[in-house]
């Protein structure tokens, strides 16, 4: 397993190479660039002074050589400095990082908390009402659209009840109560959105469980209900969940971002935009960078996770690798 898992994270770091590259070239070819549009609107700066400070940024350089720069920079951990937000990257990236993580990491436990129950009682009264109920609760969450979701959270529920914040975010020190009172709506937004999926992926793994050889077994010899569904059908059925977990987290900044905006929230997702559309290259490319991190990281999280749950997985690769 460590073998493996070591062989995967050397893959990882090519493969955020290669992202790297790709995304400085696509970032480099947009028109204009920082200095162009710092100095856009000034009728007093002339042509030699844009061309010094150019010179002095190293944009007047061939862009594969500012690429190898920036990247001996990064990999030393010199990010650079934000020309947006007039600080340096480092100081940026974590409060909005784990802003972000906030929203993410905790509606996505509540959504599993609801949906792995829900699931299940769909599998165990297949082609019921419960099930039809439970399945039309599904669809609607994956059909309506984020940001009018978001919208009737404001509308109904944020400003009849004033003590329930419709934007922003708790200051620093400010206590639980009060960043519990920020996260309730842009929570339960992401919360209400995930739900469904989640759902979805777990009664249809159920049902594929509940008609395997072995559960035919474990009934012929007269298992419990109880026993049948989470003594052995729920530890397999969680297999199919668990890619769906890990590709979730890959929405960790560009999913939110809808939510971030109209919940004003400071995450990765707004950030990332707004650095994209500013052309501020420094923070936009170590965004995008941990926005791939974390996507590869959650996928080698899910393959050592099959492991756990399923002995009969193991890390060797071939035909009976993850």
């Amino acid at each position: 397993m460590l073998s493996y898992t070591a062989r995967r994270l050397a893959e990882s770091l090519l493969v955020l190479l290669a992202v790297s590259f790709a995304s400085y070239i696509l970032i480099g070819l947009m028109p204009g660039d920082p200095v162009d549009l710092m100095f856009a609107d000034d009728p007093e700066i002339t042509a030699e002074d844009i061309a010094r400070l150019k010179a002095l940024y190293g944009l007047d350089r061939p862009l594969l050589e500012r690429y190898g720069h920036w990247l001996a920079n990064a990999v030393s951990g010199e990010f650079g400095y934000s020309r947006l937000y007039q600080q340096p990257v480092g100081d940026i990236l974590m409060p909005r990082l784990l802003a972000s993580l906030q929203l993410l990491g905790t509606s996505t436990v509540l959504g599993l908390m609801l949906a792995i129950p829900l699931g299940v009682l769909a599998a165990a009264r297949a082609n019921s009402a419960t099930d039809y109920g439970i399945n039309l609760f599904c669809f609607a969450g994956i059909s309506v659209p984020p940001f009018w979701l978001a919208l009737m959270l404001i509308a109904y529920i944020a400003v009849p009840v004033a003590w329930i914040p419709a934007g922003g975010s708790a200051e620093p020190g400010s206590g639980l109560l009060e960043t519990l009172r920020h996260m309730l709506l842009p929570v339960l937004a992401l919360t209400l959105a995930e739900i469904g999926g989640f759902t979805r992926f777990m009664r249809g793994a159920m049902l594929q469980t509940l008609g395997q050889d072995y559960m035919r077994t474990a009934r012929a010899k007269g298992a419990s209900a109880r026993r049948q569904l989470f003594g052995h059908a729920l530890r397999n059925a969680l297999l199919p969940l668990v890619t769906v977990i890990a590709l979730s987290f890959g929405t960790l900044f560009s999913g939110t971002l809808i939510t971030e905006a109209i919940f004003s929230w400071p995450g990765m997702g707004v950030m990332i935009y707004e650095a994209i559309m500013g052309n501020d290259y420094n923070l936009a490319l170590i965004g995008l960078m941990i926005a791939t991190a974390f996507t590869l990281l959650a996928n080698i999280a899910a393959d050592i996770a099959y492991a756990a749950l399923d002995p009969r997985i193991t890390a060797r690769g071939g035909d009976d690798g993850p």
